[in-house]
């Protein structure tokens, strides 16, 4: 009896190539979480510098050609067949997953604020890519003006700044404290605009004068357009505002010299004390953002107390850390404790302008 014809194996069907580009970006973002929380793989070989870095640049190299392949032959008619497709998504999921695996490559004792830097541009690179999917889905073949070079241009630019990243914790430190110390020094100079110009919503007022014209003042409570007290600072918020926009000048001192300090005294191979370093710096521009923004009318002074002495609080911090590191080698002899008193000085001049409101809001409990 003849053998029946064995059966064929059945040919799995590709999705349309629209269908696989938009998985793709749902599997790239899938990715993105693990980076975040993702730890350092453990090994038991030496690290070598050197080799991470031609490895990271390769790898974001390799990412940015990918991202260009495809950007190119979806601009276009006719687009490439499932196969063809199917073969440009593993090289790009294979050059993200490579990227990936290059961060993680670098240990922890490098330093963690060099791994946060790191892990920043290697997020960038991959909500990029994800991006770039997203618009060519959305508007395949158009025109060079419309999202997929927008996107493609998030990538590049992400993937160009892998060179830029310092390649060693005492530089990533530097890096981070720079940037802390220009965020500080917009917020002082804002503050200090709006006191200049005693409007701190400027031209707010002309455009509520332009809509009044057309209503009368009845209808202008009705609408709830803000009164006087709600655009401007009293005398006493302006007394109160001089020793907050002294304590913001504080701050800034604060960081320049712990950047400074840094700069001089740190060492490379110190890493735990640099990231303490630049872990509480860190929270110096928030704690100031919080102060400025308490500050615009209607001033509320018990929430400037509390925002003010939350600041001391990071500054003194701070300044202990600083002053306990190896990157103070004479703390007896150093700058701090005069910005200890100097910020003492700016809290206790808060605390007695708003003592009597203090104590109203203690009786009424």
């Amino acid at each position: 009896m003849a053998n029946a014809a064995a059966p064929t194996a059945a040919v799995p069907t590709l999705a349309p190539p629209l269908e696989q580009i938009r998985h793709l970006a749902e599997e790239l973002r899938l990715l993105i979480p693990g980076v975040r929380v993702g730890e350092a793989l453990e090994t038991t070989k030496e690290f070598n510098p050197e080799t991470f870095w031609r490895r990271l640049n390769e790898a974001a190299v390799n990412v940015s050609r990918e991202a260009t392949t495809l950007t190119e032959v979806f601009s276009h008619l006719p687009l490439p067949s499932p196969q063809e497709t199917q073969r440009f998504c593993e090289q790009v999921r294979a050059a993200i997953k490579a990227m990936i695996a290059v961060y993680y490559s670098l240990p922890k004792n490098q330093g963690i604020t060099l791994r946060k830097l790191v892990r920043s541009t290697t997020l960038d690179i991959v909500d990029g890519m994800a991006q770039l999917m997203d618009a060519l889905f959305m508007t395949p073949t158009q025109s060079s003006e419309n999202n997929d070079l927008i996107s493609y241009n998030s990538v590049w630019t992400a993937c160009q700044q892998v060179p830029q990243i310092p390649r060693d914790n005492k530089a990533a430190a530097l890096s981070m404290l720079t940037k802390n110390v220009d965020f500080v020094k917009d917020a002082h100079e804002e503050m200090e605009q709006a006191v200049e110009e005693c409007d701190p919503y400027c031209g707010l007022l002309n455009d509520i004068e332009d809509n009044s014209d057309n209503h009368g003042d009845e209808e202008d409570d009705g609408l709830g357009y803000p009164n006087n007290r709600d655009l401007y600072w009293s005398e006493e918020d302006q007394e109160l505002i001089i020793p907050c926009l002294a304590l913001v000048r504080a701050s800034k001192a604060c960081l320049k010299k712990i950047r400074i300090s840094v700069a001089e005294n740190g060492k490379k191979d110190q890493v735990a004390q640099l990231d303490d370093i630049v872990d509480i710096s860190d929270e110096i521009s928030p704690s100031v953002d919080d102060l400025a923004l308490s500050i615009y009318p209607p001033m509320c002074h018990l929430t400037v107390r509390i925002n003010s002495a939350k600041l001391v609080s990071v500054l003194k911090k701070a300044l202990e850390i600083t002053k306990a590191s190896h990157v103070t080698p004479q703390p007896e002899d150093s700058w701090i404790p005069l910005l200890i008193n100097a910020v003492d000085h700016c809290m206790n001049r808060i605390k007695e302008l708003t003592q009597n409101e203090l104590e109203l809001s203690n009786s009424l409990f």
